[in-house]
C-alpha cells in the first residue's frame, strides 16, 4: 500500500492532484481512498487530502506514517514533513520555498519548481499537473505515460482538453530527473 498526502494553499490543485492520482489508481485496477480536509480555507488557506492505493482492501483513511508527501508551499512541508516514514519521500515545490531550507536527514527530497514551470508554460493551474510529473519521476507508482493518458481522461470526462498539461507534466518528470 501507498500512502500520500497532498498539500498546499487552497486553489493550488491539491485535492485535485489527488483525485488524479486515485483516477489512476483505479483504472490501474487498486483500491484507492481520497480523503480531503479543507474548509473556510479553501482559497488561500491550507488544504490537503490523504491518498491510499493498494492492491488490497484498505481498512481506515487515517494516515499516521506517509510514504509520500507532495507539498506546494512552506506551511505544508511545516505541517506533513514529521509524518514522513524514514527513507520515505517529500517532494518540495522550490518555486515557493527557501532554498536554505532543512530538511530531515533519513528522507528523500525532491525538489522542482512547478509553480515556475507552470507559469513558463502559460498554464499558471498547471503546477500541480508538474508535481505529479515529478511524483511519476521519482516513483514507480505508475507507469508515466499511464498517468499522463488517466490526467487527460479525468479532464475530458469533465468536458475539458487541456494541451498544455502534457507539457507542465513532462517538464515537471524531466525537473526530477
Amino acid at each position: 500500500m501507498t500512502e500520500m498526502i497532498c498539500a498546499g494553499f487552497g486553489g493550488q490543485g491539491v485535492l485535485t492532484a489527488g483525485m488524479l492520482l486515485i483516477h489512476a489508481g483505479m483504472k490501474q485496477g487498486n483500491n484507492v481512498i481520497f480523503y480531503p480536509s479543507y474548509g473556510s480555507e479553501m482559497r488561500g488557506g491550507t488544504a490537503n487530502c490523504a491518498i491510499k492505493i493498494s492492491e488490497k482492501k484498505i481498512a481506515s483513511p487515517v494516515i499516521r506514517q506517509a510514504d509520500i508527501v507532495f507539498t506546494m508551499n512552506a506551511p505544508a512541508i511545516d505541517k506533513f514533513e514529521s509524518i514522513l516514514k524514514p527513507g520515505g519521500l517529500l517532494l518540495v515545490n522550490s518555486s515557493l520555498v527557501d532554498e536554505n531550507r532543512t530538511y530531515r536527514d533519513d528522507i528523500r527530497v525532491v525538489k522542482a519548481p512547478v509553480t515556475d514551470i507552470a507559469a513558463d508554460l502559460g498554464n499558471p493551474r498547471g503546477a500541480n499537473i508538474a508535481m505529479i510529473g515529478v511524483l511519476a519521476a521519482a516513483t514507480d507508482l505508475f507507469d508515466p505515460e499511464f498517468l499522463l493518458a488517466q490526467i487527460n481522461d479525468y479532464f475530458e470526462a469533465k468536458g475539458k482538453k487541456i494541451p498544455a498539461n502534457e507539457a507542465c507534466f513532462r517538464k515537471g518528470m524531466e525537473t526530477a530527473q
